[in-house]
């Protein structure tokens, strides 16, 4: 049996796309989740965050809100993405200060990397450098997300964990094209060729760039074994390990919908960060975390649950 089974624990962004499926992994352990939105209250304020949060009595906090996108979001609102994350992260671990939970658990992103680090991207080198333009601020606020951790650690004894996931699709995942992430925005884009009977799909970038693909429920599950595990702020990366190219992600993304017209590249948009991989060697000695989920059983089941919701 878990040892979560029984506790209460309250997840930010529970109604969202990963912190949903936070809330389906905790409730299997037979954990007593707690999802809080924004519908019910601003993530934003301090004050309020607390109060809510304080209201359900929780023994642990899992903080998955965050204010993000694919590239298109970032360039267009670059100042909504740092201040939000910024006051979002603030609020919420200040409120697990205030209430003395068990266990914080943040959720951080890639994002934070530099922008040319080694590959694959190890947890040590997250402060060596700017992080890619693009998503710069955004990336930022995802890497004071692991300097307050650390300092809450030191100062206030708070017991806080964080993970580091790479590029997430699945289930539930945001298909609106101003927002979407790189997966959603292929599928949308190709099941939409394929029932128009497009002859092409033109993508962004050149598709040489790389990306670490890791399906939802498989970040799920290690969000689930940090709560479980703790081991202080030092933060986990999440990840397959497996690096495709943007443009092996779309031909596998149009096998998964049935598109059969051609592939043509926008180079004059961007590709985002040259490459992306993590190294997932922290998280499997102290988690005994690996991704489960291949590629092609990911898309498929994307796919299976885009046309059936849209």
């Amino acid at each position: 049996m878990s040892e979560l089974a029984g506790r209460r624990v309250v997840v930010t962004g529970g109604y969202g796309f990963l912190g949903r499926h936070v809330v389906e992994v905790l409730a299997a352990r037979g954990a007593v989740p707690v999802p809080i939105g924004r519908g019910q209250v601003d993530l934003r304020d301090v004050e309020a965050t607390t109060r809510a949060i304080g209201a359900n009595r929780p023994d642990d906090l899992v903080h998955c809100a965050a204010t993000g996108g694919g590239i298109g979001f970032m360039r267009a609102h670059p100042g909504q993405a740092c201040t939000d994350n910024l006051l979002l992260n603030t609020a919420a671990i200040e409120a697990a200060r205030r209430l003395g939970v068990r266990r914080y658990v943040g959720v951080s992103s890639a994002c934070a990397y530099p922008q040319d680090p080694g590959q694959p991207m190890t947890e040590s080198t997250i402060e060596d450098g700017a992080p890619e333009p693009t998503n710069g601020p955004y990336g930022y606020a995802k890497r004071v997300m692991l300097v307050q951790g650390a300092a809450y650690h030191a100062e206030f004894g708070l017991d806080c964990g964080f993970v580091v996931p790479t590029n997430l699709y699945g289930p539930h995942d945001d298909f609106d094209p101003a927002r979407s992430h790189v997966v959603p925005a292929l599928v949308r884009r190709f099941e939409e060729a394929r029932r128009r009977g497009d002859a092409e799909v033109v993508c962004w970038g050149t598709g040489r760039a790389t990306r670490d693909l890791l399906h939802v429920r498989d970040a799920a599950e290690g969000i689930a074994r940090l709560l479980e595990v703790g081991g202080g702020p030092a933060p986990v990366n999440l990840g397959s390990g497996v690096e495709h190219t943007v443009a092996a992600i779309a031909e596998a993304v149009a096998r998964a919908v049935g598109f059969q017209g051609r592939l043509a590249w926008d180079t004059t948009r961007p590709d985002g960060m040259p490459r992306k991989v993590l190294d997932v060697r922290r998280a499997r000695e102290r988690l005994g975390w690996d991704a489960r989920i291949g590629l092609d059983d990911g898309l498929a089941e994307t796919v299976a649950w885009y046309r059936s919701s849209s």
